[in-house]
């Protein structure tokens, strides 16, 4: 039989693939112009990012309910991070085929925290 004990917040798919959305943000915004590296970029390299950082401190809390609660929050954070990248699509810093996988991606990983949430409820 195999152990599917999660002993880490790094087990987990939801945190793993959020990471790796995280990473793709980081590498398509740095073709984003100049004048936006404080405005759109750092709003949106801070939006992916708190995804998988708050399932990793809501997993290490030790407490369900805390978990939980963080699992609200990164849901949030997904959210916000589909706005960002609308905007931008919108203007045109990224291109439709980009767009529509990151949003596919975001469309997964709320899908997944969504699910684990529902996991730890009952």
């Amino acid at each position: 039989m195999i152990d599917t004990k999660i002993e880490s917040w790094r087990d987990l798919l939801v945190w793993q693939k959020s990471h790796a959305l995280t990473l793709e943000i980081y590498r398509l915004t740095k073709s984003f112009p100049a004048d936006e590296r404080f405005r759109l970029v750092d709003q949106l390299c801070r939006a992916a990012a708190s995804i998988p950082t708050n399932i990793a401190e809501g997993k290490g809390r030790g407490s369900t309910a805390e978990f939980s609660q963080f699992l609200i929050i990164a849901r949030g954070s997904i959210e916000e991070t589909r706005y960002h990248i609308l905007l931008a699509r919108d203007l045109t810093y990224i291109v439709p085929d980009d767009y529509d996988r990151l949003e596919s991606t975001c469309t997964e990983i709320s899908k997944m925290t969504n699910a684990l949430l529902r996991s730890l409820r009952t």
